[in-house]
């Protein structure tokens, strides 16, 4: 293009730019530019999940293992610890506030050892998901993964502390009389039914521990009260016979209690089907299936987001 100026020379203008008046959506198509850490589709997030199955399991591995590193005792600890504190609350709720109402000593110690590692492993997953994502800010920069791979395999890594821990628990359980049955069976679909829960819950709170890291320190007092609600000291019919029916039903129908109970069911003799609630798996099923989902698509829509201060 070019005009004639006031002293009769040509003049001549720059031709217009060939991006001149797209939009900056329209320049990165133009050029094939896409989001960095765009979320993918949900479907497309599972397959880059599995895909990254190894990584996740090598992970929980590294992290139970350096869990303990520094202590002389090392990985006994996964064991010494919910064992002292079966110890510590026996000590103070069997004998001084006298919680094992109408239950024998027999019956009531591997109840309580029982409630104390299942409700530690749901405690355990909670507060590893809350710092999933905070707690790992260099790793989740540094790299592009699937973000859910971390609270996953956090609570990957707590099922197998269980693991480890149930050897002890089996040890109780046999010690106070309680023989291996068919219904030790059952010990198998509970543990895969609250590790789908707790897996549920941990991407829900590494979303939340993301967006404000201060709730790490208020989960500790979130969970001791859940604890205490959850019948691990006490048995809920038992303990709360006198005050109205609704509130025990509550307190039974929380998914902590109902995965508690199911495996003292499998593993105590004497604690027969009337201390359950009605309906007590299907509970368990919705409870696993409503958090396994529900958690794993609240974290994916947030995808893009962590890490990025």
């Amino acid at each position: 293009m070019s005009e004639t100026t006031h002293d009769a020379t040509v003049a001549v203008s720059p031709p217009a730019a060939p991006d001149e008046g797209l939009t900056a959506g329209e320049l990165a198509a133009k050029h094939g530019l896409t989001v960095s850490g765009a979320r993918p589709s949900l479907l497309e997030y599972v397959r880059q999940l599995w895909d990254r199955r190894h990584f996740i399991l090598a992970f929980s591995r590294a992290k139970l293992t350096a869990q303990y590193s520094q202590a002389k005792l090392g990985q006994l600890w996964q064991v010494a610890t919910p064992l002292l504190n079966a110890a510590v609350y026996f000590f103070i709720f069997g004998l001084l506030l006298e919680a094992d109402r109408g239950m024998s000593r027999e019956v009531y110690i591997p109840f309580l050892v029982t409630g104390v590692f299942v409700f530690t492993f749901t405690q355990s997953s909670v507060m590893a998901g809350v710092r999933a994502i905070s707690g790992n800010l260099g790793l989740v920069r540094a790299l592009h993964f699937p973000r859910a791979s971390l609270p996953i395999s956090f609570a990957l890594q707590q099922l197998q502390q269980l693991l480890f821990s149930m050897i002890v628990l089996f040890a109780v359980t046999v010690g106070f009389g309680h023989y291996p049955d068919l219904s030790w069976v059952l010990i198998v679909p509970v543990l895969v039914l609250q590790f789908c829960f707790n897996t549920g819950l941990a991407l829900i709170m590494a979303r939340a521990g993301a967006k404000t890291p201060d709730l790490a320190q208020l989960m500790p007092f979130v969970m001791r009260t859940w604890m205490y609600a959850s019948g691990v000291m006490f048995s809920i019919p038992i303990f709360l016979a006198d005050k109205p029916g609704w509130i025990a039903n509550v307190l039974q129908w929380n998914p902590a209690a109902i995965y508690m109970d199911l495996m003292r069911f499998a593993l105590i003799d004497d604690y027969s089907s009337e201390f359950l609630p009605d309906h007590v798996w299907a509970a368990a099923g919705g409870w696993a299936v409503l958090f396994a989902v529900g958690g794993f698509v609240y974290f994916w829509k947030a995808e893009e987001r962590y890490g990025r201060g």
